[in-house]
């Protein structure tokens, strides 16, 4: 039998989680408080849907990952209310037309 190797990840460097994810930061609009996360292009592996514009936020490409500062009543917060978002289009989210 051979000995148990430890498999455990070494503890991640917190100055090396904010080069990938950037800093977070709480914005306030007409459209309530939010937590905004930057993502840079080398952490960004995934593709997602941009809310804003409702194309792809392709891997490689720096964008906003933001969610509710308070979570909705029932929502159970958490990754489930998280969005990613193309910055410009975030930016211009208090122009853009209500349906």
């Amino acid at each position: 039998m051979s000995p148990r190797r430890n498999t455990s990840r070494p503890a991640r460097d917190p100055d090396d989680l904010a080069r990938a994810f950037g800093h977070q930061h709480t914005e306030s609009g007409a459209d309530g408080d939010w937590v905004v996360r930057a993502v840079t292009g080398a952490a960004a592996g995934k593709i997602y849907r941009c809310p804003g514009c409702d194309h792809e936020v392709t891997p490689g490409t720096p964008h906003l990952v933001v969610w509710p500062a308070v979570p909705e009543y029932g929502s159970g917060g958490g990754v489930a209310d998280r969005r990613h978002w193309h910055t410009p289009c975030w930016n211009a989210r208090s122009r853009r037309r209500r349906r």
